[in-house]
């Protein structure tokens, strides 16, 4: 069953703003207090909701995304902050040459919101990062791990049912593709499901390859109950309790989201 946001953009981009202004905006402001002037990039940034609060903070702004259209419709919210030259909306790859010629070392501030997720070798474009930061760069990550109940993106699927059945994705790829068929979802809903099956990433991958990549985690954040399905849903976001976040593992069953700041050593 999609849901409203899935096919609002103008929707989907306020719940952007409220979670990015209420969430995410106060925890980067734990490493970057003063926002004014700070140099940001979101990959990943579809309508630029995530960026407006900074935005409005001060901040000089350039988002990227490999979706052109979703390029045009973030133009459509944010033309003030174009027009006056705070922002640059980019349709491009983060690996083309010209991209890094221009953007290297220039990042206070990199931004992944539900991205690094979709994103198929994540330990290449983790790495590759550290050339786009500044001296006291530091990058954002805020996304849903692997084995949460719906960490699959289920909720996506046409069938109502389907899509509130927690844990699903966790089946085999046969049998998951196979129970996705079973229940009439289109061949665009199945590709998307198991491309994130292909991409999803647990807390323990993401610290390992943290560590592998030689960044530092600066601060970390679970969630028991997302931050964004207040916007989404009314629920109020909640904190992890902490002995149930300090448990290899199982704590991604039972956490929604997770947020990270970290920094090259």
């Amino acid at each position: 069953m999609a849901l409203e946001h899935h096919l609002n953009a103008t929707l989907r981009h306020q719940q952007q703003v409220d979670n990015s202004r209420d969430y995410v905006l106060p925890f980067i402001q734990q490493e970057f207090p003063q926002l004014e002037g700070l140099r940001v990039m979101e990959v990943g940034c579809g309508e630029g909701g995530v960026l407006t609060p900074l935005l409005e903070k001060g901040c000089n702004c350039v988002g990227v995304d490999l979706a052109p259209d979703r390029i045009e419709l973030a133009k459509t919210f944010l033309q003030q902050y174009l027009d006056n030259g705070q922002l640059k909306l980019i349709a491009k790859n983060i690996y083309d040459v010209d991209f890094l010629g221009e953007f290297r070392n220039s990042f206070d501030v990199i931004i992944l919101k539900d991205a690094i997720e979709h994103i198929p070798d994540q330990e290449k474009i983790i790495g590759h990062l550290k050339q786009l930061l500044t001296p006291r760069g530091q990058v954002y990550f805020g996304f849903p791990p692997w084995y949460m109940p719906h960490g699959g993106h289920q909720q996506i699927c046409a069938n109502k049912f389907l899509s509130m059945v927690p844990y699903i994705h966790l089946l085999p790829k046969p049998l998951y593709k196979g129970v996705l068929r079973m229940f009439g979802e289109g061949d665009d809903v199945v590709v998307d499901l198991m491309d994130v099956k292909s991409t999803g990433i647990s807390i323990e991958r993401f610290e390992r390859i943290v560590k592998r990549q030689q960044y530092k985690i600066t601060q970390r954040r679970f969630y028991l109950i997302n931050p964004i399905y207040k916007y989404k849903f009314g629920v109020s976001a909640r904190v992890q309790w902490k002995p149930i976040a300090a448990i290899p593992f199982f704590r991604n069953f039972v956490t929604t989201c997770v947020y990270y700041m970290i920094k090259p050593m």
